[in-house]
């Protein structure tokens, strides 16, 4: 079994799709401490000129420590509104338009104050438009069963012992984080994505790499999507 595990994202880039397209079972990671100004409550998407904007889940304060999965929307912020109106500027030039519009409104109608429940909603809506099979479990189901974690990489290796998988994958910004050698002692692959860049036309004169799939969505087909989602290198 080959296996990946990413904490939940709030409607991410494309090579969160090709890590989840080229694995047999995604393990949502929904139990650290959440973070601030991550991705987890927000992406990028075109503004109506040129640059970026964000889209953004309002939350309930929490405290510092509270992890992902105890993290509460605030429904009383008008945010379905004001997402779908930052959206709204891709008529004039997305021939996806519709499709896509009709996706966003889809997930935001699903009703539910936890983020981690909205966040996955958006994976296995966004997997089914995209053809991507979608197998997961949150690490909540099943975390007082792994051992103390000393390092940062263990909850990997743990995990993957935990599922009996054989190859776990991860995206390249972690690869610095990982001890090959305990992998390889637990005779499990290590492997590692390197995603190309995929250059679509955005109809404007500036390329914006690397923002939500949503953007990906507007512009593109589902049958060259999964020609991006199949453009990548592993090591």
């Amino acid at each position: 079994m080959k296996l990946a595990i990413m904490q939940p994202y709030f409607v991410p880039y494309l090579g969160y799709f090709a890590l989840i397209k080229h694995t047999d079972q995604w393990v949502v990671f929904d139990t650290p401490q959440f973070i601030r100004h991550g991705w987890i409550e927000r992406n990028r998407i075109l503004k109506p000129t040129e640059g970026w904007q964000y889209i953004k889940i309002p939350l309930i304060k929490f405290r510092r420590e509270t992890p992902i999965n105890k993290v509460r929307i605030n429904r009383n912020e008008d945010y379905k509104r004001r997402i779908l109106a930052q959206i709204k500027h891709y008529e004039k030039r997305a021939p996806y338009y519709n499709e896509t519009i009709d996706l966003i409104r889809n997930l935001l109608s699903f009703n539910t104050d936890s983020l981690v429940e909205l966040n996955i909603k958006a994976l296995e809506y966004i997997c089914e438009y995209l053809d991507i099979p979608l197998y997961y479990t949150k690490f909540s189901d099943f975390n007082e069963e792994i051992p103390p974690i000393n390092n940062p990489d263990e909850w990997a290796l743990e995990i993957s012992k935990f599922l009996k998988a054989k190859e776990y994958y991860n995206l390249p910004g972690g690869e610095k984080f990982f001890d090959k050698s305990k992998f390889v002692e637990a005779g499990i692959k290590l492997k590692f994505f390197t995603i190309s860049e995929s250059l679509y036309d955005q109809k404007r004169n500036h390329f914006e790499p690397n923002l939500s799939i949503i953007d990906v969505i507007m512009f593109n087909s589902v049958n060259d999507i999964q020609f991006m989602l199949n453009n990548i290198m592993i090591n």
